[in-house]
């Protein structure tokens, strides 16, 4: 039964990738994977497996190698850096404030976008009797998936194939589900309130164009599926879509489109570890996710899956 379901994967991989050619009527080889179909002296098929080695000599020769359509599966979430404490002693001591009708310190002269206490106050404005805190941020990392997929990933040789440099094109999708009941108010200012409605589900969504670059080594060049694999560099995006999904016995289901004060355009560390097939990715921003206020550096791990 084993040797039929490898057959099935051969035949599919061959469909896939168009990269298979028959040499005999018992022989398929599938990049450097050649299948020999053999027959015991009771007449049952066997098959064996072999690497040609002239097949890996062959592509060593070529100095750019593409991947097609690469995934990757992981975790998002956030070093959170925001001036939490600061803001909470700035709505104590409001500098230029006067006192609504309903006894708040409104901050109405010295708006502020940036990073400071000010900035934080701005884009999540709270009351001194319920300050803002860190947890009112939290998210819930089983359920913040980071999902990607690279239309092609290439590497370029620089020495002997051991050391290449890595580039890609793709797109980033963040999900950041919240454990707390808070919502992006879109407009201009955008705010974050603190609701009163208990949310099944409650998430920012987040899309970039990413362009990352990097310094690959490869231990065996000639055995890719036997080789330690190490990658490291820069990553650039740029803000394609942003979105909020809420689910509540209250309100339903509602979705907003905006881009809640996220920051354009994205810069960070990247990289990747692995073995043979086996890749897991990481990934840290350096520039804020958030315009203002929110002093918040994403970052996620996962598992790389080759693409074809």
């Amino acid at each position: 039964m084993k040797y039929k379901i490898l057959l099935v994967l051969a035949i599919l991989g061959m469909a896939l990738e168009g990269m298979a050619q028959v040499q005999t009527s018992d022989t398929v080889q599938i990049k450097q994977l050649i299948i020999v179909k053999t027959k015991d002296v009771k007449g049952r098929s066997n098959y064996k497996l072999y690497q040609d080695t002239a097949y890996l000599r062959n592509r060593l020769k070529k100095n750019v190698h593409t991947k097609w359509l690469v995934f990757d599966l992981g975790f998002n979430n956030y070093v959170d850096k925001s001036k939490y404490y600061e803001a909470l002693a700035l709505s104590y001591y409001p500098a230029n404030n006067f006192q609504n009708s309903v006894g708040f310190y409104d901050n109405h002269v010295s708006k502020s976008y940036d990073y400071s206490a000010s900035g934080l106050n701005t884009f999540a404005p709270r009351t001194t009797s319920a300050p803002l805190t860190p947890t009112e941020f939290r998210v819930l990392t089983g359920k913040s998936v980071n999902f990607n997929v690279w239309l092609f990933m290439q590497r370029l040789n620089i020495y002997k194939h051991k050391f290449n440099l890595q580039y890609a094109l793709g797109l980033e999708m963040n999900n950041y589900h919240f454990a707390r009941g808070i919502t992006y108010q879109p407009g201009y200012p955008t705010t974050i309130v603190r609701d009163s409605v208990t949310f099944s589900k409650n998430k920012l969504f987040a899309q970039y164009l990413t362009v990352p670059l990097m310094l690959n080594y490869t231990s065996n060049p000639a055995r890719p599926g036997r080789a330690f694999k190490a990658s490291f560099g820069l990553t650039g995006g740029y803000l394609l879509k942003a979105r909020t999904k809420q689910i509540s016995e209250e309100r339903g289901k509602i979705k907003r489109t905006d881009d809640f004060n996220l920051n354009k355009w994205r810069a960070g560390f990247t990289g990747e570890l692995g073995y043979g097939p086996v890749k897991f990715y990481g990934n840290l921003a350096f520039t804020p996710l958030h315009d203002y206020g929110l002093e918040q550096f994403p970052f996620a791990i996962g598992v790389r899956l080759n693409g074809f």
